[in-house]
């Protein structure tokens, strides 16, 4: 099938920490018409990734059959602090080199030739979602992406709220545990330390060590280092009540973090996504007792708890939107 030449498309990237991304993206349609991905490599530094990561969006467009001229902008979702106003990475706190202000948006700008804006990688998954997902049809949303770490973003009256400095959404740091378990980012009881993947796991091996009768050990061959969410959740599927417990108190600490939420902006509906979101379920009804049982000065039953739709798309799509957007205002 030929391409379209005179089709404006947008491009998104995901600068992750094991895997670069790139897409052609319709930005009006939400489709996605290219997709290539190659491993970072962040341990040969910032220079070195900023390079490949050009070097991928000239691969995607040629496997896609798109020129530069048809591209109306690089959208890069970027996982950590961002100064948007300058397009530069303030922070990346999970990958390894030296991402202390660091122009990416100008790098890439002077190597292609096309206008690139920068936003949060959660920050886009929501707007992606909004978009053409899981949000469409409504006008406020709360987004929380439970993967590694947490993040979130949100939608407000229709439009994605950035807050000061782009930092609105930072969901995984809101306090559920006050005098709870210290935090990287300087806080404690952050809802992170709690209902991350990372820490489901560490939960299931506690269990384990402490010699509790449960599946997790055999689903692993007694390995400790092979406990994920997924085994959490295959045992709790097959009746587990070590694992079912886990997922119940995952379950509550979200449920008071989106309460939380609830009473603060009111939203029509919540996207969790992720892959502890995968979990269905097993996390999805003890978040909803959780909000039945705590949030009763809004109609917290009319607010819709949902999975997100876009799968890893979601991040491209919503990046490759946000530049589209930026060079129209």
């Amino acid at each position: 099938m030929s391409k379209d030449v005179s089709r404006p498309v947008a491009v998104g990237v995901d600068l992750g920490g094991t895997n670069l991304r790139a897409a052609v993206v319709d930005p009006a349609a939400g489709e996605v018409l290219a997709q290539v991905r190659q491993p970072t490599h962040a341990h040969q530094g910032h220079a070195a990734v900023i390079q490949r990561m050009a070097d991928l969006i000239h691969k995607v467009l040629e496997q896609g059959g798109f020129s530069l001229q048809q591209v109306q902008a690089v959208g890069i979702g970027v996982p950590g602090l961002l100064d948007l106003e300058r397009g530069v990475v303030l922070l990346l706190p999970n990958l390894p080199g030296k991402w202390h202000s660091v122009p990416l948006q100008a790098e890439i700008e002077q190597r292609l030739g096309l206008p690139t804006r920068l936003i949060n990688d959660v920050r886009a998954i929501t707007l992606g979602e909004w978009a053409f997902g899981a949000g469409r049809g409504v006008q406020t949303v709360a987004c929380y992406a439970i993967g590694t770490g947490i993040g979130g973003g949100l939608i407000l009256n229709g439009r994605l709220h950035l807050g000061m400095d782009g930092t609105a959404g930072e969901f995984g740091h809101t306090v559920v545990e006050p005098d709870g378990l210290p935090c990287s980012c300087g806080g404690r009881g952050c809802l992170e330390l709690y209902t991350s993947g990372p820490a489901i796991a560490a939960m299931g091996a506690k269990a384990v060590m402490h010699g509790h009768t449960t599946l997790i050990d055999s689903l692993v061959d007694h390995d400790l280092n092979r406990i994920t969410v997924e085994v959490i959740a295959q045992a709790a599927r097959q009746g587990d009540a070590v694992a079912c417990a886990i997922f119940e108190r995952v379950g509550m600490y979200l449920g008071i973090s989106i309460g939380n939420i609830l009473h603060s902006i009111s939203p029509q509906r919540v996207i969790l996504a992720g892959g502890v979101a995968l979990a269905g379920d097993l996390l999805f009804d003890p978040i909803r007792r959780t909000i039945q049982e705590r949030v009763h000065l809004m109609p917290a039953e009319k607010v819709e708890i949902v999975p997100a739709q876009l799968g890893g798309n979601a991040g491209l799509v919503g990046a490759a939107r946000w530049a589209a957007q930026q060079g129209k205002v």
